[in-house]
């Protein structure tokens, strides 16, 4: 909500008495580590709600708050504020004159803000106050994301031709690829990119060489969304400057190879994970981008249904057994169960997590990266983990019968393993494991909980636009048009809040199924899945497709997410 100031919403919030003392420096302790605004910490934990808050440092200030912003800005008043003072001071106008001007402020601690503003539109300032994400979505639409953008730098690279680029066939030396990557233009072209993509809350960055192009592509809410391409001379350029930010070799282009890089983006601390591919047009680049203060860590903030909430918070207080979260690659997996260990998270339990890497850093935890290259395999980490007395353990994956055997052991010997698979829905998860070479007697003995899960784009909410669906896709379903009464079905009809997508942000889509003795019994019979699915869901199972009905029915999602996605 804040991007700084965080000491004079924490006074604030003090004086006020909005958040108990103790609480108080606990949500700020949080801030620091994270990097996340204190104001958003309290929002998201409903502690004030945002509106109240909002008005009340209006109050405070002697602001005068603005509920809702002008549907339009006078072109005027647009043209009388440049981009940089209005990115700089995080301001709209909205309206103005020869002697005076009226803005609309993001963040009214900033006591500069007045005098420097008076001084350099040389006019009278007044300032109103408004929610600032939207005040930050008007700036972004109506001015740019920044001073230099992709394009413009784009622009000025190709006219200006100030980049020596790859020369094509002839022989590079390494120090001839690391001056490359040391020009300007290129520094500032993959700053902006990286700076881009934490903005617009990308998931991943891919860099592709191609025969005749180059494409840079976003991974926004699960979905790819490509942006202007650079020219294809760059190429080398850019992959090289990614390469050295991320401390890999420039001059090894025939190799796979893996990175990190930390950067500092308008004060938030971001994690790279980066990932190299030699291709036949050169060198594959994605970055994974591990943002601490956008992730939430906190499991009541998941938006998970109230069974699965109350069934995992159970679950990780037991003093043994195994719980499993299953999906695909990306569907949120290591994110709950981080979420899961924060509630274990106390002084009197040691918990170890091995990781491959490891995604998050949660303080109070040891963290281990598996390397099999030196013989460190979940395995390996795992045996050792036993001789380090914990109570909770926590691994990546378990990916082969050696890892598995030795998690059921842990847990018939006094551990809680919480950890994942790569299965389509809950009940696979034990077939999986009996494939493995797992005796099914041990897994009826240590399984727990299995938790399949799926993430779904959520329908924006500033174009969210009710509609009657068609027999077609109700039959995508399987649901009568009958049965549906007068349940509402919402899509994005697309706006510049969602880049026109129509979605905005994703929620998870959960199957929860928590081990009974009838599915015991079924698990030691080497009974099929779809035996032990049906027995579940006799026992009142929800499975992956009720939940996306759920989450359809609540107005958050489209048929066509929970269809493509179950």
């Amino acid at each position: 909500m804040f991007p700084s100031h965080s000491p004079a919403i924490y006074e604030f919030l003090k004086e006020q008495r909005l958040v108990d003392p103790a609480q108080l420096d606990e949500l700020n302790e949080e801030h620091k580590a994270t990097g996340k605004p204190l104001a958003d910490v309290v929002v998201d934990l409903g502690i004030v709600e945002k509106e109240e808050l909002l008005k009340r440092i209006a109050e405070h200030l002697g602001y005068d708050y603005l509920a809702e912003l002008p549907v339009q800005f006078p072109g005027e008043a647009i043209a009388a504020l440049t981009g940089k003072l209005a990115r700089d001071y995080g301001v709209m106008p909205l309206q103005a004159d020869d002697q005076n001007i009226d803005l609309v402020v993001a963040d009214p601690f900033n006591t500069h803000a007045v005098d420097d503003l008076t001084f350099a539109l040389d006019r009278n300032v007044r300032l109103y106050f408004a929610d600032p994400d939207k005040v930050d979505i008007q700036i972004k639409q109506h001015y740019g994301e920044d001073e230099e953008s992709i394009d413009d730098l784009l622009q000025e690279i190709s006219t200006g031709n100030k980049v020596a680029a790859d020369p094509g066939n002839r022989e590079l030396s390494e120090r001839d690829i690391e001056s490359m990557a040391e020009q300007t233009p290129i520094i500032k072209f993959v700053n902006l990119v990286i700076g881009q993509a934490v903005r617009d809350k990308a998931s991943d960055i891919h860099f592709e060489p191609f025969e005749h192009e180059f494409k840079i592509r976003y991974r926004i809410d699960g979905s790819l969304y490509e942006m202007a391409p650079p020219p294809k001379q760059l190429a080398l350029p850019i992959l090289s400057r990614v390469k050295v930010l991320a401390g890999l070799n420039i001059a090894e282009r025939r190799v796979p190879q893996d990175g990190r890089i930390k950067i500092n983006i308008a004060g938030r601390a971001v994690d790279l994970r980066v990932s190299t591919l030699p291709t036949q047009f050169g060198e594959s680049i994605v970055l994974r981008v591990l943002d601490q203060s956008a992730v939430r860590l906190d499991i009541t903030q998941l938006g998970m249904p109230d069974d699965v909430l109350n069934g995992i918070q159970d679950i990780v207080r037991r003093p043994n057994g195994i719980f499993i979260v299953t999906g695909p690659t990306g569907s949120g997996k290591t994110t709950t169960l981080y979420s899961g260990l924060r509630i274990v998270n106390t002084v009197d339990l040691k918990i170890l997590t091995a990781e491959d890497p490891v995604e998050y850093e949660i303080e109070g935890i040891m963290q281990v990266p598996v390397n099999p290259l030196v013989g460190l395999t979940f395995a390996a980490a795992l045996r050792s983990f036993l001789r380090q007395d914990p109570d909770v353990i926590m691994l990546g994956e378990i990916r082969d019968l050696e890892t598995a055997q030795i998690s059921i052991q842990a847990s018939l010997t006094g551990h809680l393993v919480l950890s994942t698979l790569h299965t389509n829905d809950s009940a696979g998860a034990v077939t999986r494991l009996v494939d493995m070479g797992v005796e099914p007697f041990l897994i009826a003995s240590s399984l727990e909980a299995v938790l399949a899960q799926r993430l779904v784009r959520r329908v924006c909410t500033q174009c969210k636009t009710s509609y009657i669906p068609n027999s077609d896709l109700l039959s995508q379903l399987n649901i009568a048009k009958e049965s549906i009464g007068s349940r509402e079905f919402f899509y994005g009809k697309g706006c510049p809040t969602c880049s026109q997508s129509g979605y905005k942000g994703r929620l998870g889509i959960y199957e929860w199924l928590r081990m009974s003795e009838a599915i015991r019994d079924l698990v030691t019979e080497r009974a099929p899945t779809l035996a032990i699915r049906q027995k579940a869901i006799e026992q009142g199972m929800r499975t992956l497709r009720d939940d996306g009905l759920r989450a359809i029915f609540d107005g958050n999602t489209s048929i066509e997410e929970v269809v493509k996605y179950t």
